[in-house]
């Protein structure tokens, strides 16, 4: 469908699991990708893929939560395509603890990761996204950030601040023509969650059953949100979190 045709979307976490899956989906659909991971054999990848699919790319091996190291990364980008329409963060770190036992360095990586970086990549967009055209940013928060859930209080808190910000910025960032939006993942099994998070089979399928769909996620379902939200279909819809969960949230927990 072509439905970001000629637009250029810069794409963080993009390396694997939903990351990955967004900045395929927005090449997909005609959107030339910076593909930003801190890993850069995996940021590698996905830029690949999208060329072997005759898309064009850019990868980018950063750390975003270091503010001139994304600065600079998006500056580059732009520098060689042109401009910015649409900027989707969805880099996280996550350890799931016992409060107990949280340290404060995984306290700090957590936040500078997971909310620190959604400040400087609105700062990117200021700086890049044209008055005219405007923008879009997308962010990735989480059914957490509303429930309580045990040995993941920083995660939560996190996601509450993500949530918090991405209606904050799209009250002042408005006048400038940028939409901020965020996707609400539910429960999405990618190989990286699985490792982060020592979840296994039995927990995936206990969320399964919740479900009043009957089924987990997939990264591809978070994709085809993103990909409406970053469209010209969503272009009165800002400051809105857009829970995508098959209902598991309201029927008793993400």
């Amino acid at each position: 469908m072509a439905r970001l045709k000629d637009q250029i979307a810069f794409v963080t976490g993009a390396g694997r699991g939903i990351g990955q899956a967004i900045a395929l989906a927005f090449a997909a659909e005609g959107a030339t990708v910076g593909v930003a991971d801190i890993d850069p054999s995996t940021a590698q990848g996905t830029a690949h893929e999208i060329e072997k699919n005759a898309g064009t790319a850019r990868a980018f091996a950063i750390d975003v939560s270091k503010r001139d190291d994304f600065l600079r990364a998006v500056d580059e980008f732009v520098a060689e395509f042109g401009r910015l329409d649409i900027i989707a963060n969805n880099a996280i770190v996550f350890r799931r603890e016992p409060v107990s036992e949280v340290r404060e360095e995984t306290v700090s990586r957590m936040i500078d990761v997971g909310l620190k970086a959604i400040f400087w990549s609105a700062q990117a967009a200021v700086r890049h996204m044209d008055a005219e055209r405007g923008g879009v940013i997308i962010n990735n928060t989480s059914p957490a950030a509303e429930l309580g859930v045990p040995r993941s209080t920083v995660y939560s808190a996190i996601k509450g601040g993500v949530s918090s910000l991405t209606r904050s910025l799209a009250v002042e960032l408005g006048p400038r023509k940028i939409r901020v939006n965020a996707v609400c993942p539910g429960t999405v099994p990618t190989p990286g969650a699985r490792a982060m998070n020592n979840f296994d089979d039995t927990l995936y399928e206990s969320r399964r059953q919740r479900c009043p769909l009957g089924r987990n996620g997939t990264p591809e379902d978070i994709a085809s949100a993103a990909v409406f939200l970053a469209s010209p279909e969503a272009s009165y819809i800002s400051a809105a979190i857009l829970r995508i969960d098959g209902g598991t949230t309201v029927n008793g927990g993400a």
